[in-house]
């Protein structure tokens, strides 16, 4: 079968299945048009479930662990936005779905716009949550830890002093007036997942492929032009710590005709702060947009001419309302 969309009746336990000798894992919950959600870097499918049933009363919804996260297998292997762009297609290739509303957080963002960028073919729409790809700015952290020095001292995260500290400084952010405090216990449980030496591995391969001692290493703003056509949606968090609101902005501009939702109290995870208005955000976009329609004309045309080419009625139009 090659359908447009797979069809589920009811929620599923994690699956697994092999591809290219390395065990994926992933969940298919719902039923209706196909929803591929991609998690960020250290995370797992498991970050979306506050939204995955609500948003399984409407949709098909696709929700896998990246290829070194969660319950995937951690190889050394290629860890860069465009492999795990491909292994969203081979996910997709083993399921029978041939197109998809592709959905990226953070790290998946960026594995979000690559999937389009690479396969518009299959993408029915873009929705970007605090998608990191849209400028240099990151989280100090961040570019720190990607120095060659600093990543040896990932190793001491096993110690349970270590552990024991971290705790305790995340417990004195929770109580201060500052951004980060919206999104502490998220980033303590991405913490405590990296003293696996596997999983540090994984973290420093992928960080490095996206960020270095400078900020973000990946862009998209120079092929925004190819988003043209494609219903976009943009979701960030005012608060976020990690990657600032102002590239929402910055992507809304690059990207006309895209939709920007800001949740005022949210930081990096606006899907945690608020799950309800995040689905509700999420189906009304879908519910109001027609899914992308590519043809291999439009994508020759877009990236010759950095611009969608009007058609000859637009081009008769034009030329009469300037007489």
């Amino acid at each position: 079968m090659a359908e447009r969309h797979l069809r589920v009746l009811s929620p599923t336990p994690t699956r697994f299945h092999t591809v290219h000798g390395y065990r994926r894992a992933y969940r298919v919950q719902g039923s209706g048009p196909a929803l591929l959600l991609v998690h960020g870097i250290g995370d797992s499918s498991r970050t979306w479930d506050p939204v995955v049933p609500r948003l399984a009363r409407h949709f098909t919804v696709i929700t896998p662990d990246l290829l070194g996260h969660g319950q995937s297998d951690r190889p050394r292997a290629d860890y860069s936005v465009a492999g795990y762009a491909n292994g969203m297609r081979d996910l997709l290739g083993v399921l029978d779905v041939e197109r998809v509303t592709v959905a990226g957080h953070s790290l998946g963002g960026g594995v979000a716009m690559q999937f389009a960028y690479q396969y518009p073919e299959r993408t029915e729409r873009l929705v970007l949550v605090n998608s990191g790809g849209v400028g240099r700015e990151v989280n100090p952290v961040l570019r720190a830890i990607s120095l060659p020095l600093v990543e040896h001292l990932l190793a001491g995260l096993s110690l349970p002093t270590v552990r024991w500290q971290v705790e305790a400084a995340a417990a004195v952010v929770r109580r201060l007036p500052v951004d980060l405090a919206a999104d502490v216990d998220d980033l303590l449980r991405m913490f405590q997942s990296l003293p696996d030496a596997a999983a540090r591995s994984v973290f420093r391969r992928t960080l490095h492929s996206v960020v270095d001692w400078r900020g973000q290493v990946v862009t998209m703003l120079d092929r925004c032009y190819l988003a043209a056509g494609m219903p976009t949606l943009l979701v960030w968090g005012r608060r976020d710590p990690v990657i600032p609101v102002a590239h929402a902005y910055r992507a809304r501009e690059a990207m006309p005709g895209s939709r920007l939702e800001i949740f005022e109290d949210a930081g990096h995870f606006p899907f945690h702060a608020d799950p309800a208005r995040f689905a509700r955000v999420l189906r009304d976009f879908m519910r109001t947009t027609a899914p992308a329609d590519w043809a291999p004309g439009q994508w020759r045309d877009l990236l010759r001419n950095g611009r969608p080419v009007p058609s000859a009625a637009q081009q008769r139009q034009s030329v009469r309302s300037a007489t």
